[in-house]
């Protein structure tokens, strides 16, 4: 009897794990989800320990099994759960693994680089294991690394515009796989849009845009040339003081809140022909990261934003040339290896020539630039690349032998990357910057020198403890030599005398931290601090004051004048005349509720030690660099932000939303009337105030298709406040809040690109703006016979509405010859419609009838532009 029992146990048995059921478990599965999904398909029930929490996810990877066994699924399951299942009759037993059961399969890192047809490193390249389910995105230098046991895997690599590319891998060890992409020609479609092909959910950086090269070309600019500058423009939060403006505003701010870096190396002007083109040359540009909140802690020295500009890499392999022709300037680019596979080297420059257009027409004022741009490279061995980035660029500018100017900026910049460990490398680097301003007026006989320079030093690391803990730390130093300015008689009977304006010397060390931690599947935290000191330096003479004030306020006349030095006080070479420091936290958290929605949030604080002098909304090629002293402090930045980012339909279409509040201390405003040129006591007319800007900003994408682009609005305010010191001073716009020159209430921006055929594509680029604030007379007094105007309140009346239309067609005339001379033109209109968009307005008198009149100037209409563009 006993065994007739036992034999029909074990059928029963046997029957029961016979039975099949279709499974799918992934890392966010729990165990009492998985118990469901067996329990409803038959009629095993389970059972377990205290110690097992059902709630809990066990599962350490996405796996389906489809018309499995019970007993084969179990044994499968065994193999990566972090729980022991086993099958007792009916009863399916769950329970801690020991810790002498079989280690977890060893873990190898599979690294790699990917390249495009160009030999390019590609940003933002998606790296997938088809076995694993899972991927990575390529880095800044097209790296990639991925943790993956031993087996044999099928790596796909994708990237919007170019062919998919697939390698059968077989990893036993570490292993290093590189990539070659081709662009595919015959998706339309696939038009890059930004670096990714969509937002970054998890990731915790925000208030960040990225633009790739392609897209940035495909935007009409005046004068038909692509200017990476120009075309942040489009981006939310970003505007600039106007057509042909230098300098640009992020989110409120000034021109010189904004920290531009060259292959990590600061630059301290933008422009050339006084904003007409940027100094970037897009054709040795890689791409450009735009940082306006949220920012890490490597970056600081400015309140408002960072603008991160690469070059290109030289081709490791071939010779290549391209260059174009436009109607006021050209430009033309080398590259190649140095020694294949080790070396490489690339070079560009550019010139206009509207000058000579202008001698042919009797005409003798003048205005040109050239720069050229090098970056070398060379690869000692898989751990070791030594590379060389430098610009030089120069402007000159001459009215009928009366007025000239030069202008322009010389970098160069070193770096060693090094590689310890898989998971440790460095990067140091050394580097020169400076600016230089020149202006001579021959009827006055005399020139006027200027310039700015600076010589640096960074170090940082990179530590990743595991794909879920990354340390980035390092620290930096940079030393100033400001020249304010020496003037120059060059003439026996010039009125000007010999004067050097009191040069000042700086020095700015920092030393910074950031960790990013991946706590849960769907929280990701950033945090950092820098910490940075400022040491303003002799050799110099400072003034001193009565009761401290450099600025008097005359009660008679209730205005602010220049104090009358009493003394000074002279400090020797390298002897400390003021030092600043400060501690400056950075935070941010993504929360990602699934794989297309999540919320992110950030705070930040900067210190900026160096300002530009200018009570101008756009800096003038003649503004001047001062540091931190005893009467200008340092200003400090509070920026909060949050925001919400969805993807639709696997990408194609994207959704980013923020709202943004800073708030900056120790804001530099002017006296009105304010003499800054040739000023050796800038101080005179210098007040200390505080700004604040809050907003909200949206960019919609549709990054695949035929028809791609987006559209970017901002809803914003920016403000200024300059209250008096006493309670009898007024202080700027009688101590309130008025509205800074950076205020522009709605910006809305709309690009598009839409493909036709492999020969024909069609940009558009439609802006919005409010006017500027400024300063309108609002009544007339007369003095002598002579009207003279009386203003409002500072910033209290806008300009009219900013608003033009741009568009532009390329034409490729043989886009499927990839050897040999391959060539496109592009034909573009800017302001298609002719809006007489105002820079500025003037109050006048006319001459001929005596009446007051109030005056427009505009510096664009309608502007045609063609450029012919070749590689071969």
């Amino acid at each position: 009897m006993k065994h007739i029992i036992s034999a029909c146990f074990f059928l029963f048995s046997l029957c029961m794990s016979a039975q099949s059921v279709t499974v799918t478990v992934d890392q966010n599965t729990t165990l009492k989800e998985f118990f469901k999904q067996i329990e409803s398909q038959t009629d095993f029930k389970f059972a377990f320990t205290d110690q097992i929490d059902t709630n809990k996810k066990y599962f350490t990877k996405k796996s389906t099994f489809t018309t499995i066994e019970i007993e084969k699924l179990i044994s499968e399951l065994n193999q990566t759960s972090i729980v022991q299942f086993s099958i007792v009759g009916n009863n399916i037993f769950v329970k801690q693994k020991s810790q002498t059961q079989k280690p977890a399969k060893k873990k190898n890192k599979l690294t790699g680089r990917i390249f495009d047809d160009e030999r390019q490193p590609v940003i933002g390249a998606n790296v997938f294991i088809k076995e694993l389910e899972t991927g990575v995105v390529t880095d800044v230098n097209g790296n990639y690394s991925i943790e993956v046991p031993d087996g044999n895997y099928t790596v796909q690599v994708s990237y919007v515009g170019f062919k998919n590319e697939e390698k059968r891998v077989s990893v036993t060890d570490d292993n290093k796989v590189n990539f070659n992409i081709d662009p595919d020609s015959q998706q339309l479609g696939e038009v890059i849009v930004m670096n990714n092909k969509a937002a970054d959910i998890k990731a915790t950086q925000m208030s960040v845009n990225k633009l790739s090269m392609q897209e940035i070309k495909k935007i009409p600019v005046a004068m038909g040339e692509p200017d990476p500058l120009k075309s942040i423009l489009t981006l939310p939060g970003v505007t600039n003081a106007g057509e042909a403006s230098s300098g640009f505003n992020v989110r409120g701010g000034a021109a010189d809140q904004n920290l531009i870096l060259l292959d990590g190396a600061p630059v301290y002007a933008d422009s050339h022909m006084f904003g007409f083109f940027s100094i970037f040359n897009a054709d040795i540009v890689n791409g450009l990261d735009l940082y306006k909140g949220g920012i890490p802690s490597k970056f600081g020295g400015r309140v408002s934003s960072v603008l991160d500009v690469t070059q290109q890499t030289g081709d490791f392999e071939e010779y290549k040339v391209n260059g174009g022709i436009g109607i006021i300037s050209s430009r033309l680019l080398v590259q190649g290896p140095l020694e294949k596979e080790k070396g490489s080297f690339i070079l560009s420059g550019r010139a206009s020539y509207a000058h000579l257009f202008m001698k042919l027409a009797d005409n003798n004022n003048s205005a040109m630039f050239y720069d050229l741009n090098a970056k070398l490279n060379y690869r000692f061995n898989a751990k070791n690349t030594l590379s060389f980035s430098g610009y030089f660029g120069n402007d000159l500018f001459d009215i009928n032998d009366r007025f000239a100017s030069t202008y322009g900026s010389t970098m160069g910049i070193l770096n060693w990357k090094h590689k310890f460990t898989d998971r440790l490398n460095s990067n140091l680097s050394v580097f020169y910057s400076d600016y230089r301003f020149n202006l001579e007026i021959p009827i006055e006989s005399f020139k006027w020198d200027s310039n700015i320079a600076s010589y640096g030093l960074k170090y940082n690391w990179n530590f990743q403890q595991s794909e879920k803990f990354k340390i980035n730390y390092g620290i930096d130093g940079l030393y100033y030599n400001f020249n304010p300015g020496v003037v120059k008689p060059t003439s026996s009977d010039s009125q000007f005398n010999y004067m050097q304006l009191d040069k000042k010397y700086a020095l700015e060390s920092s030393a910074f931290v950031d960790f990013e931690n991946q706590i849960t599947e769907k929280l990701t935290f950033r945090y950092g601090l820098r910490y940075s000191m400022f040491l303003r330096l002799g050799d110099e003479t400072i003034s001193t004051y009565e009761n401290g004030q450099a600025v008097v306020y005359n009660p008679l006349y209730k205005i602010y004048e220049e104090g009358t030095p009493n003394g000074s006080i002279s400090y020797g070479k390298g002897k400390t005349i003021s030092n600043f420091n400060n501690f400056e936290p950075r935070a941010a958290l993504s929360y990602a509720f699934n794989d297309e929605t999540s919320i992110k949030a950030s705070y930040n604080r900067m210190a900026q030690y160096i300002h530009i002098l200018s009570n101008t909304q756009s800096p003038l090629p003649m503004s001047i660099w001062t540091p931190s002293g005893p009467f200008t402090k340092p200003q400090l930045l509070d920026q909060y932000a949050m925001g919400y980012f969805r993807n639709f339909k696997d990408g194609d279409y994207s959704l980013e939303t923020e709202l943004f509040y800073k708030n900056v201390q120790n804001r530099i405003d002017y006296i009105n009337g304010a003499d800054i040129l040739a000023n050796n006591n800038i101080e005179q007319v210098i007040l200390n105030g505080k700004a604040r800007s809050y907003g909200m900003e949206l960019l919609f994408r549709k990054n695949t298709g035929v028809f791609t682009g987006w559209v970017s609005y901002t809803l914003s305010r920016a403000e200024q406040k300059t209250p008096g010191r006493t309670p009898e001073e007024p202080g700027v716009a009688n101590g309130d809040w008025y509205l800074s020159g950076y205020d522009k209430l709605h910006n809305l921006s709309i690009v598009g690109s839409y493909e036709l055929n492999p020969k024909w594509s069609f940009n558009g680029n439609f802006t919005l703006q409010s006017g500027q604030p400024v300063t309108y007379a609002n009544g007339y007094y007369e003095m002598g016979g002579i009207h003279i105007p009386n203003y409002s309140l500072r910033n209290e009346n806008r300009l009219p509405l900013f608003h033009h239309l741009d568009v532009a067609a390329t034409y490729t005339p043989k886009p499927d010859k990839k050897k040999g001379w391959q060539s496109y033109w592009v034909f573009s209109l800017y302001n298609i419609y002719n809006r007489k968009n105002a820079a500025s307005m003037s109050f006048t008198t006319n001459e001929d009838t005596g009446a007051n009149e109030t005056r427009r100037l505009s510096i664009f209409g309608i502007v045609p532009g063609v450029s012919y563009n070749f590689k071969f």
